[in-house]
């Protein structure tokens, strides 16, 4: 058994060698098309993709269209490119309604020659596309190029089940070791001990039980602190009843309060225009969005296509990202409310934002931190009195405190006033 032991140990240790230099191997050949992907993931896809136009054209065959140190000086500065009187950058300007290029100054040109790898690479036929004589040519190739990775990944994958198999022999090797080693003792009589100690220990456990139990004083404190226990767990369900914090529904877009109004920066009345103006702050439309993601279409990760959520807006809205044209087949996004209150309880948000200053994050928390927006406060009266109670109302250079002090100053010379000068012909006061 010991020598068997040593043996898979020995061939362990030669498997985990080869393993390593194998995966070392594949990394070093692939490095630089993985560090152009990444980099064409982080600076190119929200402009370009592979095989479509995003804003800027497609990038398949552009090292076909351009030689290499042409497409370096483009991408480190296109704008001095243009300025030098370059006649493709001028024509490539002029082509793409001159849109201008952002520079790049801090890719190095190993980097881009990565992210030209990549393009390349990305840009291979799939075998099945191809046909006629060059198609079989291609198709010989790609297969080639597959069966490579096929055995590289199967050959790895074989060496990881062997290992794996060599750990798992050794240790039941290692097993049958110690029970050969315990056969050899005889232990009928100790696990008979045991059997009669563990029933004499149960015993002693239950008649100590029974003493305990006529105990008046410990039974009845015992019930009184049940009693006080489930009288606390009672009152706290019911003092929550109705109180949705922490309220998280699944909405139908993915939209991140965290990338637009933390990353970008974007300002909460920007989309919820009607909260400085009105009772409600109003969902935006997709109009809003179209602001932006008629030109912003995906994220780096990908690869310049159109993000599956935006395609949600644009499919609400029947937008075309390819003709740049909208369509009659449109239909709303079901947004799920998340902050309710009580048909008793009126609110309104204009009050509080454009006549008491108070920030959005008072009642709704850190949304520029919230991926997934829910419910921060709880929302209740008690809630709502105890910010009465400590917010400061500043009357300086305020309109409403300013008519109010003027009707005051009219009453007390003994002018007569009406209600419409102390707001009674607004919408909301009778109005919900």
């Amino acid at each position: 058994m010991r020598n068997i032991s040593l043996i898979f140990r020995r061939v362990a240790k030669s498997v985990t060698l080869v393993a390593i230099l194998s995966m070392a191997t594949l990394f070093v050949q692939a490095q630089d098309i993985k560090e152009g992907e990444s980099l064409f993931k982080a600076d190119c896809s929200a402009c370009h993709g592979v095989d479509r136009a995003v804003i800027g054209p497609a990038l398949k065959g552009v090292t076909e269209r351009h030689d290499e140190a042409w497409l370096i000086s483009w991408i480190h500065n296109s704008q001095a490119l243009i300025a030098s009187g370059d006649e493709a950058a001028i024509k490539l300007f002029e082509d793409h309604n001159k849109l201008m290029m952002p520079a790049f100054p801090t890719l190095t040109e190993d980097n881009i020659r990565n992210i030209l790898a990549y393009v390349d690479d990305a840009s291979k036929p799939a075998p099945a596309a191809a046909g006629g004589a060059e198609g079989a040519a291609g198709q010989q190739a790609g297969a080639s190029g597959d069966v490579s990775n096929f055995m590289f990944g199967g050959l790895i994958v074989v060496l990881i089940i062997a290992f794996l198999v060599i750990l798992v022999l050794n240790r039941v090797i290692r097993t049958l070791d110690r029970i050969i080693l315990k056969n050899r003792e005889s232990i009928t009589e100790g696990e008979e001990g045991e059997d009669d100690g563990g029933e004499s220990s149960g015993k002693v456990f239950v008649d100590k039980l029974k003493k305990l139990s006529r105990n008046k004083k410990l039974v009845f404190f015992v019930v009184l602190g049940i009693v006080a226990l489930l009288s606390t767990a009672g009152w706290n369900v019911m003092w929550n009843v109705g109180v949705h914090e922490g309220y998280q529904p699944v909405q139908p877009i993915k939209f991140s309060h965290q990338l637009h109004a933390g990353v970008n920066q974007i300002d909460c009345q920007y989309c919820h225009s009607g909260a400085a103006t009105s009772k409600n702050a109003s969902i935006p439309s997709l109009n809003v969005c179209m602001n932006c993601h008629n030109a912003v279409t995906a994220s780096e990760k990908y690869n310049g296509e159109v993000s599956p959520e935006i395609q949600k807006i644009y499919n609400a809205i029947d937008w075309d990202p390819d003709t740049r044209t909208y369509g009659t087949d449109t239909k709303p996004v079901e947004w799920i409310r998340i902050h309710n209150l009580p048909d008793l309880a009126y609110f309104n948000h204009s009050q509080h934002v454009t006549v008491a200053g108070i920030e959005c994050q008072r009642c709704h928390g850190p949304v520029e931190t919230m991926a997934e927006v829910y419910q921060y406060s709880p929302l209740t009266m008690k809630w709502c009195i105890e910010c009465h109670k400590e917010t400061e109302v500043n009357s300086k250079d305020n309109a409403y405190y300013d008519q109010l002090i003027a009707a005051h100053d009219k009453l007390k010379s003994g002018e007569k006033i009406t209600a419409a000068v102390l707001g009674g012909i607004e919408c909301g006061k009778c109005h919900y």
